[in-house]
């Protein structure tokens, strides 16, 4: 694979893995991304351009997409609408990108008889209960519990449903919460650092006790590219990192990275429908292709993460208000 095409790779999770490619491969990149609100150009601005191309485009239309395609090894797609609340607000985008748009990439890559791998979510599985033993596998059945999570639930079955009746060369990978540099602050993590710089408090939905399984972005690029390489056509494989947190537990750290009382943060009005539990039981992947994490303590990868945002202010400090007056119109 010479020439790779990443969807949504201006976003946080895909930029990510733009970046993992050029400082880990000889691969070239084309970036596909809309450039909404949550992706940015300057995430990718430091790459070398003989090596990454932006396309601005959307992967609803057929007509930017399959040309695209047509001149690339693979395709790897994380482009997706994937903020939860946003979905409790408006559905329709995240039919219109996660649904129609991965249809339009899988007949591209169909047509063109080409590689491609997709970016799910363990949002698709539903949660646990907080003492079920048990972790989300291959064979947990699908029961998600928003609209976000629904969309990705159905691109999964178009991916699998076009691997079995027309022979598209195709992998899933189902990935726990992400991590790192160049997140949204609409996101849970980014937006409890940059309250923290601002002088101002953590926000904790309810009691905080919901629990996220976390996994650095980076760690999250080299299991894709494993998948990638070495993945069996058809198959799906869960990546985590072993990282369960509760959200307080993960404030804490936060807090505690600023030299703040633990105790120094604001409940705010729950979510509705907030998933209680996701946990990643990732041994297919680790065990089928060799895979491990780089970033196996979780407070190491925070405290880079909260270092980031101190040294990038600019980058996020234009969108802070309007995210938080968003939050605030909600209670939250």
């Amino acid at each position: 694979m010479q020439r790779i095409l990443v969807t949504g790779g201006a976003g946080f999770i895909g930029s990510n893995f733009v970046h993992y490619l050029v400082a880990h491969t000889d691969v070239r990149v084309t970036v596909l991304d809309k450039l909404t609100y949550a992706a940015s150009r300057e995430s990718l601005a430091a790459l070398p351009a003989d090596r990454v191309e932006l396309v601005v485009g959307d992967i609803a239309d057929a007509s930017v997409v399959e040309p695209l395609v047509a001149r690339h090894d693979a395709v790897v797609h994380y482009a997706a609408e994937s903020h939860n609340d946003n979905s409790l607000n408006d559905p329709s985008p995240f039919i219109q990108t996660n649904i129609v748009g991965t249809f339009v990439l899988l007949e591209a890559v169909r047509k063109a008889g080409v590689r491609f791998h997709h970016i799910s979510t363990d949002e698709v599985y539903g949660d646990l209960e907080l003492d079920d033993p048990q972790r989300f596998t291959e064979a947990t059945p699908y029961t998600p519990s928003s609209p976000y999570s629904a969309s990705k639930a159905g691109s999964d079955h178009l991916v699998r449903a076009w691997v079995r009746s027309f022979g598209v060369q195709a992998t899933v990978s189902n990935c726990s919460n992400n991590y790192g540099p160049w997140q949204h602050i609409e996101k849970f993590i980014p937006r409890q650092i940059t309250n923290v710089i601002d002088g101002g408090r953590p926000k904790l939905y309810g009691a905080g006790l919901n629990v996220r399984d976390w996994i650095h972005a980076d760690d999250h690029s080299s299991a894709v590219w494993t998948i990638l390489q070495k993945g069996r056509i058809g198959e799906t494989y869960l990546i985590g990192a072993d990282g369960e947190k509760n959200n307080l537990e993960v404030v804490g750290m936060i807090l505690e990275a600023f030299g703040r009382p633990a105790d120094d943060f604001d409940h705010v009005t729950d979510r509705a429908g907030h998933d209680l539990r996701y946990a990643i039981d990732s041994s297919k992947l680790r065990e089928e292709l060799g895979w491990q994490p780089a970033f196996g303590d979780f407070a190491e990868g925070l405290q880079r993460t909260v270092q980031w945002y101190r040294d990038n202010e600019p980058w996020w400090r234009p969108h802070k208000r309007a995210v938080e007056a968003t939050y605030a119109a909600k209670g939250q």
